[in-house]
């Protein structure tokens, strides 16, 4: 195969895994059924966000706050067009941006006795949470500005 092939295939493995992953994590969390396709449709849209920044060299921080920014972005429309709750967009969409292997490592390095490695991982995981919260945070007040100045319009 050629290397266009290659990278084509990579982007379809990706979607399809993050889809099933954030579908099967809604499935876990027990969403309204009608609501499953969409939840997986947040995390895939996250994800591909995610995997093409970090692709084209922006620092794995940033490439994850943008990407849970686009979750958080997606869960707000489904949430009004299907008026149900944001939570149910917002938890399955951000699933694939969460670094538990990263966690995992940090902790089985730090149980080997390799603390510089643990607290390297650790200190990754714990920035890529907090970009996650920031992307999520930072829809919401956008989200909010917007509603208050189309109310001061009317």
């Amino acid at each position: 195969m050629d290397r266009r092939k290659k990278h084509f295939m990579l982007y379809i493995e990706q979607i399809v895994t993050s889809f099933i992953a954030s579908a099967a994590f809604g499935i876990i969390f027990n969403v309204p059924k009608e609501s499953i396709i969409k939840c997986g449709f947040t995390g895939m849209a996250g994800w591909i966000t995610y995997i093409a920044l970090f692709e084209h060299k922006v620092d794995m921080i940033l490439a994850t706050a943008a990407a849970s920014f686009l979750v958080a972005l997606l869960s707000q429309v489904f949430a009004r067009m299907y008026k149900t709750p944001i939570i149910i967009f917002t938890v399955g969409g951000i699933i694939p941006l969460v670094p538990g292997g990263m966690a995992y490592d940090a902790m089985r390095n730090f149980v080997e006795n390799d603390y510089y490695a643990a607290l390297t991982l650790a200190a990754k995981a714990f920035m890529i949470s907090g970009s996650i919260a920031i992307g999520l945070v930072f829809s919401e007040v956008i989200n909010q500005i917007m509603k208050k100045s189309q109310v001061k319009r009317v």
